[in-house]
């Protein structure tokens, strides 16, 4: 695991282009933190990357967002208000791992069926800074379940 940290919402969606540089169909990114910790902002920087920020919105009342750009297509999950696993199944939650790049909000919830390989990142925010933001990033991989 590493830290990288933000001391605003333009560093939080510059250092998400560097990780949407690295991605590619099938990539998974969990991002866990509370509510206005920079989980939207660091999606939208993906979303940059790959020449769609006009397209951004929260998933706060849909499941899902998606998006396409030329070459691959982009899942927004925010499974927050799921009340169970199952409602992910239902779906179809797990088809969209291999369609595109999945990037899901409160995706703790779900861990249990989520890919063997994923990022993980928890965003904090600083208690004596409210543009800072820690992000707390490791990679899960080859999980046995």
């Amino acid at each position: 695991m590493f830290e990288y940290v933000t001391n605003n919402e333009e560093e939080t969606k510059e250092f998400a282009k560097k990780i949407a540089s690295k991605l590619k169909i099938g990539d998974v990114i969990v991002l866990s933190g509370e509510l206005g910790s920079g989980k939207t902002k660091f999606t939208e920087g993906i979303l940059t990357y790959f020449g769609l920020e006009q397209e951004i919105s929260s998933p706060t009342f849909t499941i899902v967002n998606e998006y396409t750009s030329k070459n691959i297509n982009i899942y927004h999950f925010d499974v927050y208000r799921l009340a169970d696993i199952d409602e992910f199944y239902a779906i179809g939650g797990e088809e969209y791992f291999s369609k595109g790049i999945c990037i899901i909000e409160w995706g703790e919830m779900i861990e249990e069926i989520l890919p063997k390989n994923y990022i993980k990142i928890k965003f904090e925010k600083d208690t004596n800074n409210t543009n800072k933001r820690i992000l707390k990033i490791e990679t899960k991989e080859d999980r046995k379940n």
